[in-house]
């Protein structure tokens, strides 16, 4: 159970940084840290001290360090950082648990349960600005369904436009301690990055010439955030020649969040037909959705929207069909 106390997790927090244990501490120096707490003086009890260890404690212990902790369910990455945000915010010491837990990630050391190996790339590709912030959004929905749960017995999902108002507003707070939160982005998008030459629904797009790169101010329009996160990693998967990857996020002037991206640039020949946007998906496992009239598909894993000629271009070098946009999400 959470302690009645949380100042007092804080304070363990604390006093372990203060001496040094600022990096998640391997199982092994578990009984280190908690005679350490026990002798700190700041009259933790036995659920507080077990508490800070399932934050600061690397939750890969054998069978006897569990036996001797009590503790039947040890916890993962993402509870850890659960429970330092919880109690915490986005202070330092949470800060660094995302990072390392992102880290690993990138390094190929673990992956969210979420994706597959294939799209483990496309995770990766994204960039760390990207697995922080869905770090962040998986905590959203827990705090959220927790909140609902607390002392009625019964289990109540919070609707999706509460989990969208919830992971924005946390991925802001993340993104403002880490420095990649841009208040005003517009205006520094034309002066860095050039002219404003194209808008969807989705996204706005900037480009200078010369440059290898355009930007994208890249607003959801999926149900949730986390979402709309996925389905960069999942069009990064699908179509790795244009990959997106996310260096920071914004609410623009008109008050829509905005994931700030880079993309390839992609000199466009022509648009591409209806038969070659055929061609180019069935050879990636999709069909059409809509009896060959449609600019959807679906495969046995993830559909594909919005699949318009617009956003597959005819690459002028290749000329092969190549997508620059579009809508990807999980099936189920």
């Amino acid at each position: 159970m959470p302690s009645s106390n949380p100042s007092a997790i804080s304070n363990g927090l604390r006093y372990l940084d203060e001496r040094g244990w600022s990096e998640l501490i391997d199982s092994r120096w578990t009984l280190d840290v908690r005679e350490e707490l026990e002798r700190s003086g700041l009259g933790l009890t036995e659920d507080e001290i077990i508490e800070v260890c399932n934050v600061a404690i690397v939750p890969e212990p054998d069978w006897n360090t569990q036996e001797r902790l009590n503790i039947a369910d040890w916890p993962t990455r993402q509870d850890q950082i659960n429970t330092s945000i919880k109690y915490n915010g986005f202070s330092e010491h949470t800060l660094q648990l995302i990072d390392n837990y992102t880290n690993d990630i990138l390094n190929g050391r673990t992956n969210f349960d979420r994706f597959n190996l294939p799209e483990h790339a496309g995770v990766c590709t994204a960039g760390a600005p990207l697995i922080g912030a869905y770090i962040v959004c998986n905590y959203a929905r827990t705090s959220l369904e927790a909140s609902r749960d607390a002392g009625t017995g019964q289990t109540s999902s919070p609707t999706n436009w509460e989990i969208d108002a919830k992971q924005e507003e946390l991925v802001q707070q993340w993104a403002e301690a880490k420095r990649l939160w841009f208040p005003h982005a517009e205006q520094l998008f034309t002066t860095q990055f050039g002219p404003q030459i194209a808008e969807g629904a989705e996204a706005k797009v900037y480009y200078k010439d010369g440059f290898t790169s355009v930007v994208k101010a890249r607003t959801s329009i999926y149900s949730t955030y986390s979402k709309a996160l996925e389905a960069i990693v999942l069009h990064n998967t699908l179509f790795p020649e244009t990959q997106m990857s996310a260096i920071g996020f914004t609410r623009d002037d008109d008050g829509l969040f905005r994931c700030i991206l880079t993309q390839p640039y992609i000199g466009c020949k022509r648009l591409a037909t209806k038969a070659e946007i055929d061609e180019m998906v069935f050879a990636k496992g999709f069909r059409d959705n809509y009896g060959e009239q449609g600019v959807n598909y679906i495969g046995d894993r993830l559909c594909l929207e919005d699949m318009h000629p617009a956003n597959v271009f005819i690459d002028d070098i290749s000329n092969q069909p190549i997508c620059i946009d579009c809508m990807v999400k999980f099936v189920k």
